[in-house]
C-alpha cells in the first residue's frame, strides 16, 4: 500500500510528459506553412517521422540540382517558402522529375531514420526476418533490413495528401510521387555478411539495405529522358459517377481505341505540357531564366555559353584569386609564405 502514491506520481509524471510532447508537437507543426489539415495531424501523430520526411525533401531537391545542373533548368529555387507546399513549376517533364525524386527522397529518409532508431513507431523489417532460405543454402536472414514499407506508406499518407483537387494536374502529381516511392523499393539491395572458422564463409546473414541516393537520382533521370506526355479524359466509373484518369496523348481521337491500353506504365514518369526553352524569366511559371547564370565558353556540353544563354550573348568576368603558398617553417617559431595570384575568366549570360 506504501507504493501507492509513488505510482500514482510515475502516472502522472508520464501523462505529463506525453502531454508536453503533444504539446510541442501541436505548436510545431502548426507552424510549419503549406500544411494541409490532414498533414497536420499527420505531423502532430508523428512529429519525428515528419522530421525525417522534410530531411528527405531536401535530400531530393539537392539530387535535383545535381542532376540539372548546368541546363537551362537547373531545379533551383523549384519551392516556395512552404517544403510541404505544391511545387510551383508548370506541368512540364521537369516537373514530373522533380515530384517523382522528393518523393524517393522522403522514402529514403524515413526508411533510413527507421533503421537508425529514430522514428519511435518503426524500426527494422521484421517481416523480412520471418522469411526463410531453402535448407541448401549457406545463408539466412538476418541483421537490420531496412523498414521501406513503414516509408513507402507514411510518405504516401503525407504527400499525398497535398492533391485534393481531383484534376490533371493532381493526378500528374500522383503518379509521380508512386514512381518515386516505387523506385526506392526496387533498387533495395541485399547485403551479408560472412560467418566461419577463419573466415570460411560457411554461413552467410543477409540483410535488404538502402543504395546511395545518388543511384536513385541516376534511374530517375534515366525515366526523365522517357517521361510520357499525357492528357486527362473522364469515364463513367461506378455508380455512374464520372472518373478522370491519365491517358498517354495521341494526335487523333480516342474513340476507336481502348482506354487501357492508353494507361502509362506504372514505373513511367508523366507531364502534361511541352517543356519551355526556360529562355526567359517567367515568374508565374516558376521560370528563373538564364540571365546572370555562368557558363562554359569552351564545353561541348549543355553549359556552353551559346546554349545556356540562349542566344543572347554572355559577359566576361576578370578573376584574380590570391592565397599563401610555397610555406616554409623557419625555426623557431614562424611560417614564411609567398602570395600565389591566378588569373582568371568567367563568363555569365546576358
Amino acid at each position: 500500500m506504501r507504493n501507492i502514491p509513488l505510482i500514482v506520481c510515475m502516472i502522472f509524471m508520464f501523462v505529463r510528459v506525453r502531454l508536453s510532447e503533444s504539446f510541442t508537437s501541436l505548436v510545431l507543426c502548426s507552424r510549419i506553412p503549406g500544411l494541409s489539415p490532414y498533414q497536420k495531424q499527420l505531423c502532430i501523430d508523428a512529429p519525428d517521422a515528419v522530421v525525417s520526411l522534410s530531411a528527405g525533401q531536401i535530400l531530393g531537391a539537392q539530387e535535383c540540382q545535381r542532376q540539372f545542373k548546368g541546363h537551362r533548368w537547373n531545379c533551383t529555387q523549384v519551392w516556395k517558402r512552404d517544403m510541404f507546399g505544391h511545387i510551383v513549376i508548370i506541368g512540364s517533364r521537369e516537373a514530373s522529375f522533380t515530384y517523382g525524386i522528393t518523393s524517393a527522397g522522403a522514402v529514403h529518409a524515413i526508411t533510413a531514420a527507421c533503421a537508425k532508431g529514430n522514428i519511435t513507431t518503426c524500426g527494422c523489417d521484421l517481416k523480412q526476418k520471418m522469411q526463410f532460405s531453402s535448407e541448401s543454402d549457406s545463408w539466412k536472414w538476418g541483421g537490420c533490413s531496412a523498414d521501406i514499407g513503414f516509408g513507402m506508406r507514411f510518405t504516401m499518407k503525407f504527400l499525398d495528401a497535398r492533391e485534393i483537387e481531383n484534376d490533371d494536374r493532381s493526378l500528374m502529381n500522383l503518379h509521380n510521387n508512386r514512381v518515386g516511392r516505387k523506385i526506392v523499393k526496387l533498387m533495395l539491395r541485399t547485403d551479408c555478411k560472412c560467418h566461419g572458422v577463419s573466415g570460411s564463409c560457411a554461413m552467410k546473414t543477409c540483410w535488404k539495405s538502402l543504395p546511395s541516393f545518388h543511384a536513385i537520382g541516376d534511374i530517375m533521370m534515366k525515366k526523365y529522358r522517357k517521361a510520357k506526355l499525357v492528357q486527362a479524359i473522364s469515364e463513367v466509373g461506378k455508380n455512374n459517377g464520372q472518373l478522370l484518369q491519365l491517358v498517354l496523348k495521341r494526335r487523333g481521337k480516342l474513340q476507336h481505341t481502348s482506354v487501357n491500353s492508353l494507361k502509362p506504365k506504372r514505373m513511367e514518369l508523366v507531364y502534361l505540357q511541352p517543356s519551355p526553352n526556360y529562355c526567359d524569366r517567367d515568374i508565374v511559371s516558376g521560370i528563373l531564366g538564364t540571365s546572370g547564370r555562368q557558363c562554359n565558353r569552351t564545353s561541348l556540353a549543355l553549359d556552353k555559353c551559346d546554349l545556356l544563354c540562349c542566344g543572347r550573348g554572355y559577359n566576361t568576368h576578370q578573376i584574380i584569386r590570391s592565397w599563401q603558398c610555397n610555406c616554409k617553417f623557419k625555426w623557431c617559431c614562424t611560417v614564411n609564405c609567398d602570395i600565389c595570384t591566378e588569373h582568371t575568366e568567367e563568363y555569365t549570360c546576358k
